[in-house]
């Protein structure tokens, strides 16, 4: 396993924030798992440093525990905790952390990392408590996911071999890739990686244009009417479109109606044919 880039340990840090932000735990700390264990990168609100650095293999402690099951676990007396191995107990109660909750990181079925929150005192964890700490692990892992998601696409779609003369599956699968790195970019929050995706969209449609000459001037499209005109180039139906960008299917009718009208064109059809004539679209 490969360790995490450098935005993934920016969305740890970040977490680790949350952390202690919104939840009742005076101390957090997290880290992404690589080779099997958790190297913890972010450390907030601890009085010492005896967590730095800190390594938690699968199974040992209750980070390696959380890692392996995949489910949150707690120790409200970490000292005379039976439940797991004390493997770790020096940076641990060297920090004087008496209860500790590991949750962890689950994206595509995979632990991808751990949060941890801890208190000086015996605290006690309900689901109210807990609650706060499970939403901020769950986000963690749908944007790794996106990440993980987009990294492959974005990869499938570099390898994609500047030919003058495609069959038509391959075509295809060009402008279905487009369509769904328009979907995945939508979600995105990071401003660096939106552009990182758009200069793959770019050079889709450049490939996908082959030997064509330029146009001359370019039709400017918002975001949202180009992520609309791409899935109507597949074909879908206004009510897919929505589904598939999660917008309301009278919002995809006003995009598409815009985009149409700064194509200058009376169908879908047409619209999405200039698009690609203007290299908007592949």
């Amino acid at each position: 396993m490969s360790p995490g880039t450098t935005s993934d340990l920016q969305l740890m840090t970040r977490a680790v924030h949350d952390l202690v932000a919104r939840t009742r735990f005076p101390v957090a700390f997290g880290g992404l798992v690589r080779e099997h264990s958790v190297h913890v990168s972010s450390i907030v609100g601890a009085r010492g440093r005896t967590i730095e650095g800190l390594i938690v293999r699968e199974q040992r402690g209750l980070g390696g525990r959380a890692l392996t099951e995949k489910r949150p676990r707690l120790a409200l007396d970490y000292r005379s905790a039976r439940g797991i191995t004390h493997d770790y107990d020096g940076p641990i109660l060297g920090e004087g952390i008496a209860t500790l909750f590991a949750v962890p990181v689950v994206a595509a079925g995979r632990t991808r990392g751990v949060l941890y929150c801890g208190s000086w005192g015996q605290t006690a964890v309900d689901d109210v408590t807990a609650a706060p700490a499970l939403r901020i692990a769950d986000a963690l892992a749908a944007e790794l996911r996106i990440r993980d998601e987009v990294a492959r696409r974005v990869e499938r779609a570099q390898d994609a071999a500047p030919e003058s003369a495609w069959d038509a599956a391959a075509r295809e699968q060009v402008r279905e890739s487009f369509a769904e790195l328009r979907a995945i970019s939508a979600t995105v929050s990071d401003a660096a990686l939106r552009e990182r995706l758009a200069a793959v969209e770019r050079r889709l449609a450049e490939v996908a244009a082959g030997d064509q000459p330029a146009p001359s001037a370019s039709v400017q499209l918002s975001p949202r009417e180009l992520d609309v005109l791409a899935c109507a180039a597949l074909g879908s139906t206004n009510a897919q479109i929505a589904q598939e960008l999660a917008l309301k299917e009278t919002t995809v009718k006003s995009y598409l109606a815009a985009a149409m009208s700064k194509l200058e064109a009376t169908t879908r059809h047409a619209a999405v044919a200039k698009a690609r004539r203007a290299r908007l679209l592949p």
